[in-house]
């Protein structure tokens, strides 16, 4: 883009090589994930306040997309409400066209790979991810092939196949999903939101949107769940450029929660190291999360630990809890959302969350994409 006095390009942060915003790349030639070089940041003159979608941040992105594959994505709203004795703001992301925070990343992912001429794409998810990718390749005329667990959400498979992609069951867990989707990305463009550079910065306008929303300013903290970390590296992008951009003073704590039964990122957090530490992981009502080996860990790690944020995991029994509680005002998540919310307690025990702080909480997805997990943990009854 002309306004960027040097191009931005891919970037291997753990070589420092870089490699152009060209071709079918979407890892470093090493197999180390790439983001993109720094970026200037925005200032709210920059917003183009005629679109009504995330869209409107077209210009805090690193390549011009004149013709975006959009659905409407963005804009989600900040719902005011009282958690655990402080007020905290949820930012309900199921408004968004497919259900989940994942239409951020993927418009912009699947704009740039359209605008490459890129005519299909495989994808692996343990559902989420999957449903984003089909519906907005199905927009842009791409043919999509969605790998998944054998064991997930009967509702997120039924949603890429309605967009129709084509979705293939993998057995094992979701680490066998993974390698089977490299394997087969040899021969196809590989349009994975946990590598994709541009799925990141699709993710980051979560920050620019919280910005917006607080009349400019950041918020105290963000509290967010992470799998392979997708939203807390967008929050650090995001607002790493507001910083840079002197739009906001400081960088808000991110505060990440993990289920217990799968949290390979905190227990690194943890021992105060950048690499996976042996663990032994279960399965979890937060499907989403189960990842136990993160692409991106590292980055993840340092992104939390850059903000002077903290994690916490959350035992099973505290995410039901917590998804009967969010409903009980109103809001029907799914376990992974729920996971953030069962958190808040503990970061405010921990003296991270103040009564008098601007907190913003970040609910990923919709309980209508896991109607059998809800249905376990609302036992038929409903009751809180």
């Amino acid at each position: 883009m002309d306004r960027y006095p040097t191009p931005p390009r891919y970037l291997d942060e753990r070589t420092g090589d870089t490699y152009p915003l060209t071709g079918r790349r979407w890892r470093g030639d090493n197999g180390t994930p790439l983001s993109v070089t720094p970026l200037p940041g925005i200032t709210r003159h920059d917003i183009d306040t005629d679109v009504r979608s995330l869209w409107r941040y077209r210009a805090a992105l690193p390549v011009d997309i004149p013709r975006p594959i959009s659905l409407g994505e963005g804009r989600t709203p900040l719902i005011e409400a009282q958690w655990d004795g402080v007020p905290v703001a949820f930012k309900a992301e199921w408004f968004s066209p497919t259900g989940s925070f994942k239409d951020r990343g993927t418009t912009v992912m699947v704009s740039f790979l359209a605008q490459q001429g890129i005519t299909d794409v495989i994808e692996d998810s343990s559902g989420n991810g999957g449903a984003s990718v089909s519906a907005y390749c199905a927009a842009a005329g791409i043919r999509a092939t969605i790998l998944v667990p054998a064991t997930t959400s009967p509702a997120k498979i039924l949603q890429s196949r309605a967009y129709g992609a084509d979705v293939r069951l993998v057995p094992g867990d979701r680490e066998a999903t993974a390698a089977e989707a490299l394997r087969l990305s040899a021969s196809t463009s590989y349009a994975s939101h946990n590598w994709h550079p541009l799925f990141l910065q699709g993710t980051k306008t979560l920050a620019y949107e919280i910005w917006e929303d607080l009349g400019f300013e950041a918020p105290d903290q963000v509290v967010t769940v992470a799998g392979a970390g997708s939203t807390v590296l967008g929050c650090a992008l995001g607002f790493g450029e507001l910083l840079a951009a002197g739009q906001i003073k400081r960088l808000p704590r991110l505060l990440v929660a993990q289920p217990a039964n799968c949290a390979p990122l905190h227990a690194a957090f943890q021992a105060g190291v950048e690499h996976t530490v042996p663990g032994h992981w279960t399965p979890t009502i937060a499907e989403g999360t189960a990842i136990a080996h993160p692409v991106r860990l590292p980055e993840v790690l340092r992104a939390i630990r850059g903000s002077g944020g903290d994690m916490a995991t959350v035992p099973e029994a505290d995410i039901t809890s917590a998804l009967r509680r969010l409903a009980a005002q109103g809001l029907y998540a799914e376990p992974t959302s729920a996971t953030a919310a069962a958190a808040i307690g503990t970061f405010a025990a921990r003296g991270l969350i103040r009564p008098g702080d601007r907190t913003v909480v970040i609910l990923t997805g919709s309980g209508l994409k896991a109607p059998a997990a809800l249905a376990d943990a609302f036992d038929g009854s409903g009751a809180p």
